[in-house]
């Protein structure tokens, strides 16, 4: 599931992976990816990097060499970085893609972007419990936060299919069913 981010010079970006550390000694990054899909995010010969404290410029295009997964986690070999100190100068940065090159997911997943937004409904009363505000990822199932709850306070629920039982993203509609004391853990 990839994030959306605002817009930069007019047009939105989707972060796909956030360069943490170097590896090796070619210039290769290692990164937290933030898709779901390192398949989809290969066919991305020019990927814009953000954010690395103002030694880049935002949306500062490089083109991708080579992206392969290494235990979980992808390494990117990006052209003309070819050396450690070079690769150090970008751990930090996001990597993004403008928002039109997104390429279609596949029947039953979601972008995290598409679910932002939507109305969140409890099956059982059909009571409305607010709308999605976040997204939280702990390690474990992704939780996502619900704002405009009765106590004022978020109220995170698990994003299992058993839980969310109706995903329609073009309604803008969530359908939830509950399980008994989750919305009372959430108010501890």
């Amino acid at each position: 599931m990839e994030r959306e981010e605002g817009s930069a010079a007019g047009g939105k970006w989707v972060a796909i992976a956030l360069l943490d550390r170097t590896r090796g000694n070619r210039g290769e990054l290692i990164s937290t990816p933030l898709s779901d899909s390192i398949e989809r995010c290969r066919s991305f010969r020019e990927v814009f990097l953000f954010g690395r404290d103002g030694f880049l410029a935002d949306g500062q295009p490089f083109v991708v060499d080579d992206l392969w997964d290494y235990r979980g986690r992808w390494v990117f070999k990006f052209r003309g970085i070819d050396t450690i100190s070079a690769a150090e100068r970008l751990k930090g940065a996001e990597v993004r893609i403008p928002i039109e090159q997104r390429p279609p997911v596949e029947a039953g997943s979601y972008f995290v972007d598409d679910l932002i937004g939507c109305e969140v409904v409890e099956k059982a009363s059909g009571a409305a419990l607010g709308r999605v505000n976040a997204w939280r990822e702990y390690g474990g199932t992704p939780l996502v936060e619900i704002a405009g709850g009765k106590t004022g306070q978020p109220l995170l629920i698990p994003f299992a299919r058993s839980i969310f039982v109706e995903i329609d993203v073009a309604a803008r509609r969530l359908v939830v069913d509950m399980p008994e004391g989750l919305a009372e853990l959430n108010e501890q």
